[in-house]
């Protein structure tokens, strides 16, 4: 009886519950994208000697949709290839970024020494183009591939860094009293206290830098060719093929948010605590 009543009323709550969440999770996103396709045609509308129509760039683009995989010669390769190069570009760059910033950022919220000096050079930096640093990499590195990875890497340092110091800079003062209490290690203090009360600053500081990575290496490509997505776009443009062009912004919006939803996950996951949007 009392699991009858139960579905019963889990029915119930579901009934009032499905309109407001089919129109926040369904309706209302539906309607955005809805109003970006209407904007995009009515641009096109006015400009179709050089911007197609959705429906056009859609039939123009059906080969690379369904054969994305597909390999014709050293450099037609299908989109999908390209976008799994450009990933791994930007997956080695962030990483390294990640195992750098962290304990620095680490080491600048738990040492003031470290903070004064550390804390210029990093303001210094932070605020370089990310095109900035590529003549320097292509000048240590001469080759196209390691200096977009170094790029990634740089322009990947700077928000985990400041979030995982402010993130150690909030820990709360009884956690750390406590642990003075206990008369705990320093590297127990660390791994037990403050890491863990410093990680929801520092997967923000780590969503932040993956979204700068990801929008870096589109630019980064562009300049130095080759196989990737960044790359695609500049060809596409450089034969008029704009139509392709809007494939390649599809794809690189969509990856991106793909990228940002698996860093909540991996977030959750870790922590144990739901992410707000």
């Amino acid at each position: 009886m009392n699991l009858a009543m139960l579905a019963v009323a889990g029915q119930a709550a579901w009934k009032r519950a499905k309109p407001v969440v089919m129109k926040e999770t369904v309706l209302l996103p539906a309607a955005g994208f809805a109003g970006l396709i209407a904007v995009w045609w009515i641009i096109a509308l006015f400009r179709h000697e050089m911007m197609p129509t959705p429906l056009e760039a859609l039939t123009k683009n059906w080969d690379y949709i369904v054969h994305p995989f597909y390999v014709r010669g050293p450099g037609d390769l299908g989109i999908g290839w390209l976008l799994l190069a450009s990933l791994r570009r930007v997956s080695i760059g962030f990483l390294l970024g990640a195992a750098v910033a962290i304990p620095l950022g680490l080491l600048i919220g738990m040492s003031r020494t470290a903070m004064l000096m550390l804390n210029p050079i990093i303001q210094l930096l932070k605020p370089v183009s990310p095109l900035a640093w590529l003549p320097i990499a292509l000048a240590m590195f001469n080759l196209a591939e390691p200096s977009a990875i170094f790029v990634i890497f740089i322009t990947s340092l700077w928000s985990t860094i400041i979030n995982t110091a402010l993130g150690v800079a909030s820990v709360p003062k009884d956690y750390l009293e406590v642990s003075q209490v206990l008369e705990m290690p320093n590297s127990r203090r660390i791994f037990k206290i403050i890491l863990p009360a410093s990680l929801p600053y520092i997967f923000t500081g780590l969503r932040i830098s993956l979204g700068i990575a990801w929008l870096v290496i589109v630019a980064v490509e562009m300049l130095t060719g080759g196989i990737g997505i960044g790359f695609f776009v500049w060809d596409e443009w450089n034969r008029l093929n704009v139509s392709s062009v809007f494939l390649a912004v599809f794809i690189i919006g969509l990856t991106g948010l793909i990228l940002d939803y698996l860093l909540i996950k991996i977030q959750v996951w870790v922590t144990h605590r739901p992410v707000r949007p």
